[in-house]
């Protein structure tokens, strides 16, 4: 039991949505009337509120969360993830369930979340400090790693109003890594920020994670809860839809935006109502072995071919497809078109009708791992026309005969086969 940071029972948070006209905003004289009217106005029942509705942001979510662990939060816009560490924070109360937190917590929800707009840098820090339960020594040990990691020296005494929204989140994040809260929270800090201070709020994360604190991560970028995290929860529609070590909870959660029958091959066999527009309709996209079906097993030494079949509706437009094949952790692998190459077909002055294009790709080039294929319809050699993202997806399958002590996965997105030579260059002399 000691050993527990956070734990979560029956967790639930329900939200009221206003129908109908937009609520107008009201003087001091409205708001005094309305409580004085309110002893008076017959109760409504529980969850009634005229012409309101409620969604549920949460519905029935359990977890534990050990000392030192570094858990991800991952899932789709609205899936209830900031809601989840604002009731972790104390900021929101659930309408149900029940969430115990051991330890100092510092969150970094939002941009300068807890920051007093008319306070100076310097003034925030104590603040935040302050909030957290520390003493003033504490910060004081702290002030000058924080300002150094948060870049803004100048202006460590210019009221955070002024800043700008870069500034801010350097600052809050130094704020929150630095003063040693025994739980933290964050949500999407890389969301904002040049590619420079990403890496360093990566980097400093990564420290964070090693220094026994725990640390619950809320992200989209698969990449960065792959690399910080051991263990991760996938919310959908507010409940937990799967949870356990990272790799596999990103790569099922990677999966669920494909189709849920054959995702090695999708067919639209009626022009009306196929996806695309005025320009282009899709008919079918398939990857298969290069002398297969799609659904065969693909491993590492198989060479594929994924095929395109597009209605091309206007006549003397040239169309070709651009195929964007991405990893298990979301990294593109790498993109390829028909239009880069000499192509007679694509270069005359196509009628309009139904065309394939097929892709070659050679066999001893991926990785193992979970791909997903972005589609897009070019136009001329720029002109993105139509775009179908998870068009399909394979599984790359590593069946290599091993004559090695390693046994893992190799790292990297791609895994080719490359040719070694190695020669004696000189014996030594006994």
């Amino acid at each position: 039991m000691d050993d527990i940071a956070i734990r979560v029972e029956g967790l639930s948070k329900r939200y009221r949505i206003q129908q109908g006209a937009r609520a107008r905003y009201g003087t001091l004289r409205d708001a005094l009337v309305e409580a004085v009217r309110a002893p008076f106005r017959r109760r409504s029942s529980p969850g009634s509120a005229g012409n309101d509705s409620c969604i549920w942001a949460l519905k029935d979510v359990s977890f534990e969360v050990k000392r030192g662990e570094v858990v991800g939060i991952i899932g789709r816009n609205g899936a209830g993830k900031t809601t989840l560490l604002k009731i972790l924070s104390r900021i929101t109360e659930p309408t149900e369930g029940w969430a115990e937190v051991r330890g100092r917590v510092g969150s970094l929800l939002e941009v300068g979340t807890g920051f007093h707009p008319e306070l100076t840098g310097r003034e925030n820090i104590y603040l935040n400090g302050a909030i957290l339960g520390m003493r003033k020594a504490e910060i004081d040990r702290k002030f000058d790693e924080i300002v150094a990691f948060a870049e803004i020296e100048k202006f460590i005494d210019t009221p955070v109003k002024f800043y700008s929204s870069g500034m801010y989140v350097r600052l809050a994040f130094a704020v929150a890594a630095h003063l040693d809260p025994e739980i933290l929270l964050v949500d999407e800090v890389l969301a904002v920020g040049d590619a420079a201070f990403q890496k360093k709020c990566l980097g400093k994360m990564g420290k964070v994670a090693t220094e026994g604190r725990t640390v619950l991560f809320v992200s989209h970028n698969m990449v960065a809860v792959q690399t910080l995290c051991g263990r991760a929860y996938w919310l959908d529609a507010g409940r937990v839809n799967a949870c356990g070590p990272v790799n596999e909870v990103v790569t099922r959660y990677l999966r669920s935006g494909l189709a849920e029958d054959n995702a090695s091959e999708r067919v639209w066999p009626d022009m009306a109502t196929a996806p695309g527009n005025e320009t282009v309709r899709l008919r079918r996209v398939a990857v298969m072995p290069e002398d297969g079906k799609p659904g065969d097993v693909i491993t590492m030494q198989t060479p594929l071919r994924i095929e395109v079949e597009y209605w091309n509706l206007l006549p003397a437009v040239h169309l070709h497809a651009t195929l964007h094949v991405y990893n298990d952790q979301g990294i593109i692998a790498f993109t390829t078109g028909a239009g880069v190459e000499p192509d007679p077909v694509l270069h005359v002055q196509p009628p309009a009708g139904l065309f394939r294009s097929v892709c070659h790709i050679p066999g001893n080039l991926l990785n193992s791992g979970f791909h997903r294929v972005t589609l897009l319809l070019v136009r001329g050699k720029r002109e993105a026309t139509y775009r179908l993202n998870d068009a399909i997806g394979f599984e790359v399958i590593d069946n290599r005969e091993r004559k090695f002590a390693w046994y893992g996965r190799e790292p990297g997105v791609l895994q080719p086969a490359l040719r070694w030579d190695t020669e004696l260059i000189q014996a030594h002399q006994n």
